[in-house]
């Protein structure tokens, strides 16, 4: 019965030590974002994370006296089943520092950080619960403590680290110690930890590559059209990436060697590539790309395929905020040019789209100009991509953000261009007789 009753205790324990890491890392802003995203328990936790101190304070308590209980417990078994006073101390000693360190400190926090948003959802409401009931217990011992200590004491605890310095941090843009965007970038900077890879990566639906047999004239004429510096090498097929190409390197050895343009394929030239894993937290990222130097890595999922890619801007971007080109400015949907003729926003709709020809469109595996043109050239669209669809000739024409994805669409009807180019041959022809005659 008693081993039992310790075993429960060292659960319950794990529990509250795990919620307590869960709950210390999740920020104010992060349960806003929880909320809005519509998580359920969310709202419980927005409230314990605008007043974290006390329900830390409260996991604490529950903590320290589930693990006393156990202590004693397991005392007990032992001084009833030895009877020498060293195996008595000894014993209950060295099983109760094993449990604690690992049961109690590293395993349950471990769990806590690596699934904070999940683990502060489910724990927001219980610990609310036993807050309301137990913090006032808690709060008196604080008040002794205080009282026992020399100097001023903490009115909810020394206890809370990363919350309390969240906490100090919202103070200090409330009191216009610091601006909002300061703020902002503080508290991103905590949440870098809490941040996978695969929230901040390029997806492979967007990335920009190069087969390993193409030609370093069709690498630059690539690079050049994309705006990319670095660009991915592939083999078969996406989820064999051999190396990345970085421009420099090839413009380098076309100026070293000018014939190396056609005679020499993208694969002599790539560097190796790095890889990591869409599970990895952005701050080792950060520092990993620190360490070895490297701007891109690969990333991976969980099947071993590539699930997109991550650059340095991408992780510096959730720190500093989006990244944008001082010249982006905000286009209408859709400029008519003449007839026939409109530019578009990428992300335009296809129905509206097919509205403008008095086309119907009923395509259910994409939504946008962009994911059509993707969907006819089963690769993604760079700036200067043609498509020709349904009689409609489509031309990407200019990225935009850092990232530089194609904005806008040029779409003309195709027939339109060949009544063009029919014409100018009539007049050559017509030219060229009249310089014979």
């Amino acid at each position: 019965m008693l081993l039992a009753a310790a075993a429960v205790c060292v659960l319950l324990a794990g529990a509250l030590t795990m919620a307590e890491t869960a709950l210390a890392s999740v920020s104010r802003a992060r349960a806003v974002r929880l909320v809005d995203e519509g998580r359920r328990g969310a709202k419980r936790l927005l409230l314990v994370a605008q007043d974290p101190a006390p329900h830390l304070n409260t996991t604490l308590f529950l903590r320290i006296l589930l693990e006393v209980m156990a202590t004693v417990a397991v005392t007990v078994i032992f001084v009833e089943n030895f009877h020498q006073l060293w195996e008595q101390l000894l014993y209950p000693v060295l099983t109760m520092v094993v449990v604690s360190f690992i049961g109690l400190g590293v395993a349950p926090r471990t769990l806590g950080r690596q699934h904070a948003d999940n683990v502060a959802l489910t724990a927001a409401v219980p610990v609310g619960a036993l807050t309301t009931v137990l913090g006032p217990i808690s709060q008196l011992m604080i008040l002794i403590g205080n009282a026992l200590t020399p100097g001023k004491g903490f009115t909810e605890g020394p206890f809370t680290s990363e919350a309390e310095l969240r906490e100090l941090v919202d103070i200090a843009e409330a009191r216009d110690l610091i601006e909002a965007e300061e703020r902002e970038m503080i508290h991103s900077v905590f949440e870098l930890g809490d941040t996978i890879v695969k929230e901040v990566m390029v997806p492979r639906t967007d990335m920009v590559y190069i087969e390993s047999d193409k030609t370093l004239r069709q690498a630059v004429s690539l690079a050049l059209r994309s705006g990319f510096s670095r660009i991915p090498v592939i083999g078969a097929d996406v989820d064999d990436v051999v190396g990345i190409l970085y421009l420099k390197d090839a413009i380098q050895r076309l100026y070293d060697d000018p014939l190396a343009q056609t005679s020499q394929n993208v694969d002599t030239l790539m560097r190796p590539p790095i890889f990591c894993p869409d599970s990895k937290p952005v701050d080792e990222l950060l520092r990993e790309m620190q360490l070895t130097r490297s701007h891109v890595v690969i990333v991976i999922d969980e099947f071993g395929g590539t699930a997109g890619l991550a650059t340095i801007e991408d992780v510096l971007e959730e720190i500093v905020g989006e990244i944008v080109d001082e010249y982006d400015d905000e286009l209408p949907p859709v400029t008519k040019l003449g007839e026939g003729r409109f530019r578009v926003l990428a992300r335009l709709g296809i129905e509206d789209f097919g509205e403008l020809y008095g086309l119907k469109v009923d395509d259910d595996d994409v939504d946008t100009v962009l994911g059509l043109m993707a969907k006819e050239l089963n690769k993604v669209p760079i700036p200067g991509s043609v498509v020709t669809w349904q009689g409609i000739k489509l031309i990407a024409e200019r990225g935009s953000d850092r990232r530089h994805t194609v904005q806008t669409v040029l779409a003309t009807l195709a027939k339109d261009d060949l009544d063009e180019a029919a014409e100018a041959a009539a007049k050559l022809a017509v030219e060229s007789a009249k310089r014979i005659t």
